[in-house]
């Protein structure tokens, strides 16, 4: 007998495999989702003087198999200047890249949807330290409906950890400036998690540190002293921190679970190498416990990045001293396993898992007086097929031989999910914004 609708489940399940998400696991849940394989991948760069032009740029890869771009410099388009390129984020209709310099604060924004293989300048924010009160550092863009939030690192009356949450709206209007509450005074990530209603920030450090030459900053007993050791738990909605959580070592980014039924989060602390577990308790509140060591505080091992898999199995740990990426089974959240501890290159720093499990990128850039020099000095993308077990090289992009300077935060793009796309209201928006050269 004649099963047609085993037939269309059968088609279903494959399609549906055949179009599973490929975006990056960290991105907002305000963004829609790329599906399918990701054509290119945007690479926030800091310049470096000497090579090539020496100012910041936003580098585009091609990332799609089979295409001759593939592995290979789309384009790059440069911002003028060196102003300590950092992070960056999208807008939540997916049109707009924000990206920030922790030294100026200057935040560039790129149109990638108009041609997302060249990506175009078409507005820079400058006034981001008058129009929020004096927060310096622009760090985490973070999509809202409408809005970008933005997680900054310090104060212009100092240049010391006490810093803001930072909101514009998308055509790029201050909305409000949230400084972060007594006692947890640092700032670094923010994360929202919105079937909870709940906002968690971190912390790290002030403009007077993370601008200073890595190795004297170690070396200096005093300023080793003011690094964040918080977290806050907010009320999203209200923007109301309701409770802070002892976290010492400067818990750096934040990745909420992404399963339903897991009301937890990971970070890892940079000073103390640890991973901590910031989990919901049945009161409604949250408790933040160590739950693994990556390495050997004393030795440094600086552990910079997390990326958590869309099933909530895999954390992926980058330890930027050591170059080193650490794969953990995190499967019962409460006691990681290390499954798989792969040295990348001399130096590691962000790390981006794709939604569908199957390919890991790693960029080398931390921060320009952090990064190692001479023939430490590497900076690079590499890309790595992930089968669960082990990773496979796909192609490695070398960015001081390509003449691009010192590669940080990377983004996803894909021509297809722009074709789809109706921009027809957004479409004029930044195009007649003031450009600053």
């Amino acid at each position: 007998m004649a099963r047609p609708w085993l037939a269309v489940l059968v088609f279903a399940a494959a399609f549906a495999a055949r179009v599973a998400p490929a975006d990056e696991t960290c991105m907002s849940p305000y963004l829609p989702k790329i599906t399918g394989q990701e054509d290119y991948v945007y690479v926030w760069t800091l310049g470096i003087d000497g090579v090539g032009d020496g100012a910041d740029k936003l580098v585009t890869i091609g990332a799609k198999p089979g295409s001759p771009e593939y592995g290979k410099v789309v384009s790059a388009v440069p911002i003028g200047g060196r102003h300590e390129a950092h992070h960056a984020g999208f807008t939540d209709d997916r049109r707009y890249l924000w990206a920030g310099g922790l030294d100026d604060s200057r935040i560039a924004v790129f149109d990638v949807a108009a041609d997302p293989a060249k990506p175009k300048l078409v507005k820079t924010i400058d006034s981001f330290v008058a129009d929020s009160g004096g927060v310096v550092g622009p760090h985490t863009f973070f999509a809202l409906p409408g809005r970008m939030l933005i997680a900054a690192l310090s104060n212009e009356k100092d240049g010391g950890g006490r810093t803001a949450l930072v909101e514009y709206n998308n055509d790029g209007k201050f909305i409000q400036t949230l400084w972060m509450p007594e006692g947890a005074e640092y700032g670094y990530d923010v994360r929202v998690q919105p079937r909870l209603n709940r906002m968690l920030t971190s912390s790290f450090t002030g403009k007077t540190n993370y601008m200073m030459e890595f190795p004297k900053l170690v070396a200096d007993a005093e300023a080793m002293k003011h690094f964040g050791g918080t977290m806050v738990v907010w009320d999203f909605h209200a923007r109301k921190p309701i409770q802070t959580l002892q976290v010492p070592g400067a818990p750096l980014e934040i990745r909420w679970a992404l399963q339903p039924r897991h009301n937890y989060a990971f970070a890892t602390t940079a000073l103390t190498s640890k991973i901590w577990l910031i989990a919901q308790q049945p009161d409604g509140t949250f408790a933040a416990r160590a739950v693994a060591d990556i390495g050997d505080p004393t030795k440094t091992p600086l552990p910079v990045d997390v990326s958590l898999s869309a099933d909530d199995r895999w954390l992926f740990v980058t330890t930027f001293m050591d170059g080193t990426l650490h794969i953990y089974d995190v499967s019962d959240p409460a006691h990681p396993k290390e499954a798989v501890k792969e040295k990348i290159g001399k130096q590691a720093n962000m790390v981006s898992e794709t939604w569908d499990g199957e390919r890991v990128y790693v960029t080398s850039s931390l921060l320009a007086n952090w990064d190692k020099t001479g023939p430490d000095g590497e900076q690079f993308l590499k890309a790595y097929r992930w089968d669960g077990t082990h990773l496979a090289p796909l192609f490695t992009v070398d960015f001081l031989e390509a003449q691009l300077g010192r590669p940080h935060i990377m983004h996803f793009g894909q021509d297809a999910f722009y074709r789809n796309q109706i921009y027809s209201a957004a479409g004029p928006r930044l195009a007649r914004a003031r450009t600053t050269p």
